[in-house]
């Protein structure tokens, strides 16, 4: 109040500098006049102008909770996406020209980022992958099998929850995706396509014998038996293409599949419900006659026109109409059992590619939010858009919201119509993973147990002789990446 009342009467007086000090009674006429005061670089209180104290102090506050917030901020997001960066991005798929203008518009939109793709072999690529990774010379961003996150578990960076949370990726994905990428509470990757097993349908040959498709694995069976010309043991058309590990092409896959329908745990594939699965499978040759070893391999025995059926994964669709512009096929969902209860779900095998970043890269915030970008709905859209310049259908989408775009595809809307109820594990095929890698080590110990029983068509006990042998083969491998507890090899 007494600065206020100052300044409003400094304010009626001239506009002449006026000393700052308190006012004071003049001195008399015979004084001398007083000494001017001690000039003081300190601003205080009082009736002093300046910022009060409390300002100052209050400013400080302020500025040192908002440099903590920034440094926190950065340290927990392995710091700002806005910050200039050169990334790499080794795809596996896609060419250069199909996804530069996807780059175009991130660089666009972020200034100061720059992104370099570079498509890669995909011969030994896992084993590359892993050597450049190891070296520091890596990649920042990298295409990566949904199955090899053990194989990577020391060189994956997870995604900032800055970029998504756990809650979002949750909620946009489907579950088997939750499951794969989820490693402890990080999530190491995102789907840019989802991928599966569906039954493909020769539509001639369908409407030749007047049938309609399966939906179940007795009536696929019958109805391959029936769609079979075998003449003095050759097969001249096959009415499915299963049975053996030599020229079926995804037996991988398809076995895990039966395992899971019939509820057998893969880590431990013993027992009743593993040995119907392996004489269900191994009688399409040794039985029924329907399949063997001399036919060529099962996809292009159908683009040929020579088999009814076959289950493989979207992607085939583009092999086949290369090789065979003209033929009628579509393809639907894959066999379910017979079902005890109308609740039980619609189960298939996953097996997708995702993109990842790498734990050394010295730009993982920028990394993430750039895989972020691919990944979303309107760079789907726009990539989809592109490729279908190219081939047929581009990836399935990934995200669950966009399932409703390609439902009634022709081609890959058999492969997502059970996606939200897919499984999926390491047995898997054409991942070029190499002789070392996880899904290389446990296919061989399946083909042989496979191949056990298709050469010797065997018994009951044979059968389980082959599965004991299998699971322990299973068991070596996924203790290498901490997926089980090694079991004691018996000492004679």
């Amino acid at each position: 109040d007494v600065y206020k009342r100052q300044v409003e009467s400094e304010a009626s007086q001239s506009q002449s500098p006026v000393d700052p000090s308190p006012i004071a009674p003049p001195p008399p006429p015979s004084a001398p006049p007083p000494p001017p005061a001690a000039q003081s670089n300190v601003v205080s209180g009082g009736n002093k102008r300046g910022f009060p104290k409390i300002l100052i102090v209050l400013l400080v506050l302020i500025l040192g909770i908002a440099g903590i917030f920034f440094l926190v901020t950065r340290l927990m997001s392995g710091g700002s996406a806005t910050q200039a960066a050169e990334l790499t991005w080794w795809g596996l798929w896609e060419e250069e020209a199909t996804v530069a203008p996807i780059i175009a518009d991130y660089q666009a939109q972020n200034p100061g980022i720059t992104v370099k793709y570079v498509k890669q072999s995909k011969e030994d690529y896992r084993e590359r992958l892993a050597s450049a990774l190891a070296s520091g010379q890596g990649p920042d961003i990298f295409t990566m099998h949904n199955s090899w996150v053990p194989m990577f578990a020391n060189s994956l960076s997870p995604i900032p929850s800055s970029v998504m949370s756990a809650q979002t990726f949750a909620e946009r994905y489907y579950p088997v995706m939750v499951s794969d990428l989820t490693r402890g509470s990080s999530i190491v990757g995102l789907p840019t396509g989802y991928d599966g097993l569906g039954l493909f349908i020769n539509d001639e040959i369908f409407t030749t014998y007047g049938k309609n498709p399966p939906t179940t694995w007795n009536q696929l069976r019958d109805l391959a038996t029936e769609m079979t010309i075998n003449e003095s043991g050759i097969i001249k058309q096959s009415g499915v293409a299963l049975g053996n590990a030599k020229n079926v092409d995804h037996w991988q896959e398809i076995v895990a599949l039966l395992m899971i329908q019939n509820g057998v745990d893969l880590k431990e594939p013993t027992g009743d419900l593993a040995e119907q699965v392996m004489t269900f499978y191994t009688q399409f040759q040794n039985t029924d006659k329907v399949w063997d070893e001399t036919l060529p391999s099962s996809t292009v025995a159908f683009a040929g026109g020579k088999v009814a059926m076959i289950i493989a994964p979207s992607w085939r669709v583009h092999e086949i109409k290369q090789i065979n512009p003209s033929l009628n096929f579509r393809v639907i969902p894959v066999p379910q059992l017979e079902k005890l209860s109308p609740d039980e779900p619609d189960i298939t095998y996953a097996s997708y590619w995702v993109s990842s970043v790498g734990s050394r890269s010295k730009s993982s915030a920028q990394a993430w939010a750039f895989v972020n970008f691919i990944s979303s709905r309107e760079t789907l859209e726009k990539l989809y858009a592109q490729v279908r310049n190219i081939r047929a259908f581009g990836q399935p989408y990934p995200l669950v919201e966009m399932r409703n775009l390609v439902s009634d595809d022709p081609f890959v809307g058999g492969i997502i119509s059970y996606a939200g109820n897919a499984r999926s594990w390491y047995l898997a095929s054409r991942t070029w993973d190499g002789q070392t890698g996880i899904n290389s080590k446990l296919s061989k110990y399946f083909e042989d147990a496979i191949n056990t029983l298709t050469v010797r068509a065997g018994s009951s006990q044979q059968v389980s002789s082959a599965l004991d042998t299998l699971s322990l083969g299973v068991n070596q491998v996924l203790s290498e990446y901490g997926l089980a507890t090694p079991i004691p090899v018996p000492v004679n």
